[in-house]
């Protein structure tokens, strides 16, 4: 398969913060529902309908204009779409799929460099 078959569509968009509380008052107000809560990674999760954001303290950027750090897209395969990825020579900043304790049985992951410094993540949260 193609590294295009192996993702359906937007996983969820990650911004730094400067504050998780301000963070997820200002989503909540804007009728965001908190779905993950991470303390270990100082990370949270906030959604409204199909839009996810992923927000965590910590980072450099964050409180900058265009601070947003990545885009997430959703695989059900996080380890044979990095092989297909590296296949067809896209540029990895990951040497091999990373994984997190995040959810309930962790999350798969790994990261490509796009145009113009974008990072485009492919995570798969494991069942």
């Amino acid at each position: 398969m193609a590294f295009a078959d192996y993702y359906s569509g937007l996983q969820h968009v990650g911004i730094p913060s400067s504050s998780l509380e301000q963070s997820e008052a200002f989503w909540t107000k804007l009728g965001f529902k908190k779905t993950g809560d991470f303390p270990a990674g100082n990370v949270i999760f906030m959604q409204r309908e199909n839009l996810v954001i992923e927000t965590w303290s910590g980072d450099k950027v964050a409180g900058k204009p265009g601070a947003i750090n990545h885009i997430s897209m959703d695989t059900t395969d996080a380890d044979a779409a990095f092989d297909a990825a590296k296949a067809e020579g896209f540029t990895l900043i990951d040497s091999e799929v990373q994984h997190l304790p995040f959810w309930d049985k962790g999350i798969k992951f790994f990261n490509l460099q796009g145009p113009d410094g974008v990072i485009v993540e492919f995570c798969e949260i494991v069942k």
